[in-house]
């Protein structure tokens, strides 16, 4: 096995251990274009999930927002679903999302190792 398809391979595998700091070191330091190819692709592979927790942010102060608005007459002026089921739903597809870019990043690393 040559070092360019391990250090590939490692790009993939590093979201067990180093998401974000490996990919970006590889990147950089390797002059192998194929090797800068699969940095990038597990790199942004890996932000994925980050995107998700900035979209998920944002969903769970809107429905904390919308939870707590009450009008003068004492009547919750709230979204309902929006404030208490959207944010459950999404910490669901966020898990679900994670768990398939965490197996797609292993399989890939796996391949990488394989190819001949």
């Amino acid at each position: 096995m040559d070092n360019n398809r391990a250090l590939s391979s490692l790009c993939y595998f590093s979201i067990l251990f180093a998401p974000f700091l490996l990919p970006i070191i590889i990147y950089f330091v390797s002059v192998d274009q194929e090797v800068k190819y699969h940095a990038k692709r597990s790199l942004l592979s890996h932000l994925i999930p980050v995107g998700l927790l900035i979209i998920a942010f944002i969903v769970f102060a809107i429905g904390m927002v919308s939870a707590s608005t009450v009008t003068f007459d004492g009547s919750n002026s709230g979204f309902g679903i929006l404030a208490t089921g959207l944010p459950f739903l999404f910490m669901i597809v966020y898990g679900i999302v994670s768990l398939i870019v965490l197996i797609w990043n292993i399989v890939q690393g796996v391949k990488v190792l394989q190819y001949v």
